[in-house]
């Protein structure tokens, strides 16, 4: 069989989203709500995906790789719609329609579609559900041998029979055609409504008047159907997405401790074994390693996480966490900033930009920005990399096995060479050779009898 053409229809999508942004470009658990449809699409062998986008060009160069893009010039209804993805659609093959705003149809719904389309051998194949409340929905009327006489729209007054109101099974929006059975019954429909629609559902009784047979696909899941008109619609569809996405890695061996507080957006990789601890958000590109633990409270961003390492309390993005290091409580990761094999980022501290060497230790309290570190170096607590002076950045660069004590301040540029050593609250301007000891701060001077005069009771003669 032909790969189906999938058209995605996301043109005239209304404004109850009350936002500035298309409706169907709004995420959902760090994906646009188109996307979800296209690769859904992509996943069930769609030979090629056509997006029916309104002439404003709001989809403009947001759609995936490989995706058409049409325009419907007019909101003329759906089957408007179709018509305006006609020049992309082979007459030869299969056609699968489906809205861009029912982001949880899945790959399994529409090559299960496609079969049943194919299997019984008839002009078109809708989807229906059975709802306990089909208030607003198309009532799908079969006849005594079960296949689909029309579909009733509901949507006025006198629309449908209280007979036909009475069906509870319903048009889920989404079809398979044959394609030029499709956009020959779409030319012959007419537009004798108020608003001057071409309804696709009425492309259906045009196939049954010409003799082809229309059926139908039960779906048992109305879930993988739902539509997202405002944002409560979307936040119910988003919470369905993210229980999916949590059982997909715990069936793939992640413990997410707590499922109801832990967000973990869809392109994020997990490996076997990691402990996803309460209250923690891994977003965009993330991707962690086997025998890891992340959180709890812990959110992280584009960030990569090898084997075996941990992340409490923390906020990462953009960074690079190497095998068995640890961060936290309480670190900021930068972008730019590299975490190598078993270094430490502790408490308060924050990295940006910079190589943190293997092995290497930044306990607590301490900003390291645009600065080499080798392996094996401890830096004390407070220790600052002055990298910024008014105008631009400098780096700082500090050896192997240098050991900084607490309150140093390394102004940028400057190079501490390896086995370096510097005292407490030094600011150090100039480059630490190998080996040496670094004290940069004024001789300590004790002033005996200051309290005392401080209080007016210094027995001495002023």
């Amino acid at each position: 069989m032909t790969d189906p053409t999938v058209v995605i229809l996301a043109a005239g999508q209304g404004t109850r989203m009350r936002s500035r942004t298309p409706k169907v470009l709004h995420e959902i658990c760090g994906r646009p709500m188109i996307d979800w449809t296209v690769a859904a699409a992509v996943e069930a062998g769609a030979g090629k995906v056509v997006v029916v986008g309104s002439p404003d060009g709001a989809l403009d160069g947001r759609l995936p790789d490989g995706v058409v893009l049409a325009t419907q010039p007019v909101a003329n209804g759906t089957g408007g719609a179709v018509l305006a993805a006609a020049g992309e659609l082979d007459g030869a093959g299969p056609v699968v329609v489906v809205n861009g705003d029912a982001p949880l149809v899945t790959p399994m719904a529409l090559r299960s579609l496609v079969d049943a389309h194919a299997a019984n051998g008839v002009a078109a194949t809708i989807v229906t559900m059975l709802l306990a409340d089909p208030s607003g929905y198309g009532r799908v009327v079969r006849d005594a041998d079960g296949s689909v006489v029309r579909v009733v729209e509901t949507k006025r007054p006198g629309d449908a029979t209280d007979d036909e109101l009475a069906i509870d099974e319903v048009n889920a929006g989404v079809y398979a055609f044959d394609g030029g059975a499709l956009l020959d019954a779409l030319e012959r429909v007419g537009t004798d409504n108020a608003q001057g629609e071409v309804y696709l559902p009425s492309a259906l009784a045009v196939l049954r008047e010409r003799g082809a047979g229309v059926a139908a696909l039960l779906v048992d899941d109305p879930s993988v159907l739902l539509g997202v008109n405002d944002r409560v619609d979307l936040a119910r569809v988003r919470a369905i997405a993210q229980q999916r996405i949590h059982e997909a890695h715990m069936r793939a061996g992640v413990t997410i401790v707590d499922p109801a507080t832990t967000t973990i957006d869809v392109e994020v990789r997990i490996g076997a074994d990691t402990v996803i601890e309460p209250s923690t958000s891994l977003r965009g590109a993330t991707i962690v390693g086997e025998r890891s633990t992340v959180g709890p409270l812990t959110t992280a961003i584009d960030a990569t996480l090898g084997d075996e390492v941990t992340v409490v309390h923390s906020y990462i993005t953009g960074c690079e966490v190497r095998s068995g290091a640890t961060v936290g409580p309480f670190a900021y990761l930068r972008p730019g900033a590299l975490l190598r094999e078993r270094a430490k980022a502790g408490t308060f501290v924050e990295i940006k930009n910079s190589d943190i060497g293997e092995g290497t230790k930044v306990p607590h309290l301490s900003y390291v920005g645009d600065a080499d570190v080798g392996p094996g170096t401890n830096l004390g607590a407070a220790t600052i990399t002055a990298n910024y002076d008014g105008r631009n950045k400098h780096r700082t660069t500090i050896g192997a096995n240098v050991r900084t004590s607490v309150d140093t301040t390394l102004v940028a540029p400057v190079t501490l060479g390896d086995e370096a050593y510097t005292g407490a609250g030094s600011v150090v301007t100039d480059d630490v050779p190998r080996g040496a000891l670094a004290i940069a701060r004024a001789r300590q001077t004790n002033i005996e009898g200051y309290a005392d005069r401080q209080r007016g009771t210094d027995p001495r003669p002023s």
